[in-house]
């Protein structure tokens, strides 16, 4: 999976990309909105991780810029921002962005927004497959759950 980091700060770029990149991912990175937009068009990313507050051309503008560009439009965009308000999440989701992370960033729940977003559990398997290995062990009714977050955690 291409990844694209648009974030200003250093720091914070070469944290994601490294921890990113040991997980497998392909990380390509952008210190502005502006870069962003045209290393969307250029490398194809899966995702973008969008910091929101960022110099030359905000993560709002960018999202809105992609959003517009018929090549890129359809990429997930995750939005990540220190301003964790109802708010900054309502301003995210309408610019475009298809989800919202809080910074300080939460790398495993990180991970986990990007496999749901990717259609994968940790395990590398879908939801799908997840039932079916679940039923296959317990040879017999499963138990209800609500969802598949409140699974047992072996499973």
């Amino acid at each position: 999976m291409r990844i694209l980091i648009a974030e200003d700060h250093p720091d914070n770029r070469e944290m994601l990309t490294r921890r990113l990149e040991r997980r497998g991912y392909e990380v390509h990175c952008a210190e502005n909105g502006a870069i962003a937009v045209e290393m969307a068009k250029s490398c194809a990313p899966d995702l973008i991780l969008m910091d929101i507050s960022m110099p030359i051309m905000s993560g709002i503008e960018a999202t809105r810029v992609i959003r517009q560009t018929p090549d890129v439009s359809a990429v997930k965009i995750v939005a990540l921002t220190a301003h964790a308000m109802e708010s900054a999440r309502r301003e995210c989701m309408e610019a475009g962005c298809d989800d919202f992370a809080t910074k300080p960033v939460d790398f495993a729940g990180l991970v986990a927004l990007i496999e749901k977003i990717r259609g994968v559990s940790a395990l590398g398997l879908n939801a799908r497959q997840i039932r079916r290995s679940w039923l296959a062990r317990h040879q017999g009714k499963p138990r209800v759950y609500a969802n598949i977050s409140s699974w047992p955690a072996a499973y």
